[in-house]
């Protein structure tokens, strides 16, 4: 297999699924639960594949040679894996991506881009994963805005692409959480980019936005992180639907706004654009992840994709 059909296939060339196998600490073999026993690289590609665009098992085993049972197996235990062990960087504070530093550099970008706050350093937006309508408790998944039957994920985008944090799931009775800001020695704030949310993988049904942030924990997280030596707050901008805290801020909206409030708004508006990219980049890289009919709930990992 020449690097273009790999690409295609793989959605990367052939040296870098070395070097993606051991960033995520792929193991030599993985071992079925009917104790097949496949290649870790095999594994790996065998996740790709089936990620990259949608296709059917079936399809597959010209590629590589197994049964479709072994390969549906092998392709959620890989997925199961890396979700396993890699989930905390996104659910959890990554110090590494989100230390002092990493912040005081995201928030003079998106302020040297032209936004009127210049301590923010990420945007909060969500997104609705339409899935295949399960064959049982179809309502806790419903999502009546949209009407379809969806997972709901709510993301802290940052300025160099990244997702900093992720949230849920979160069904419309009990919720979950949104995302979490821990910043250090220097006084940061969240823009949101609509009415809240925070992340740690995905949210199932309708909650409200700002009842997930209620019950996310944010809010103490950043009460008990984000303040500057100096002492100095952000200032607060919110609307009447999301609770007023100065670490999480809004657009000015729902009454008669003035000059400066539209300049507010539009600065910021145009700074946010890209948090809208980062979920259309993911499902235009994995296409599969776009094929509601094969995303079921009940017979795949579809909330770990």
């Amino acid at each position: 297999m020449n690097d273009a059909e790999c690409l295609a296939k793989f959605r990367l060339r052939k040296h870098d699924l070395r070097i993606l196998s051991e960033v995520l600490q792929i193991p030599d073999s993985f071992r079925c639960y009917q104790r097949g026993v496949v290649d870790g690289m095999e594994g790996l590609c065998i996740l790709l594949r089936r990620l990259s665009y949608p296709c059917r098992y079936s399809d597959m085993i010209s590629r590589f040679g197994l049964p479709v049972p072994v390969l549906s197996m092998v392709s959620n235990d890989v997925l199961d894996f890396i979700y396993n062990t890699h989930r905390h960087r996104i659910t959890q504070w990554n110090h590494n991506a989100l230390n002092p530093a990493a912040l005081q550099t995201y928030s003079s970008v998106i302020s040297g881009k032209g936004a009127a706050l210049h301590n923010c350093f990420g945007f909060v937006d969500g997104t609705v994963r339409p899935v295949c309508r399960p064959g049982e408790h179809q309502r806790v998944i419903y999502n009546g805005h949209k009407r379809v039957h969806a997972l709901q994920f709510q993301c802290v985008a940052l300025p160099n692409g990244l997702i900093g944090n992720l949230f849920g799931p979160v069904d419309k009775f009990c919720g979950e959480g949104l995302y979490k800001e821990r910043v250090g020695d220097f006084n940061f704030t969240m823009f949101l980019t609509r009415n809240i949310g925070r992340v740690s993988g995905v949210k199932k049904g309708r909650k409200h936005d700002a009842g997930m942030l209620a019950d996310s924990g944010l809010l103490q997280d950043l009460q008990r992180f984000a303040n500057s030596p100096a002492g100095s707050m952000p200032d607060r901008r919110t609307s009447k639907m999301d609770p007023h805290r100065i670490y999480l801020q809004t657009p000015f909206r729902n009454r008669a706004l003035t000059a400066p409030m539209i300049a507010f708004n539009q600065s910021m508006i145009t700074v946010r654009e890209s948090v809208e990219w980062l979920f259309n980049d993911i499902v235009n890289y994995f296409k599969f992840m776009d094929f509601k009919k094969n995303l079921k709930i009940s017979l795949s990992s579809a909330g770990k994709m």
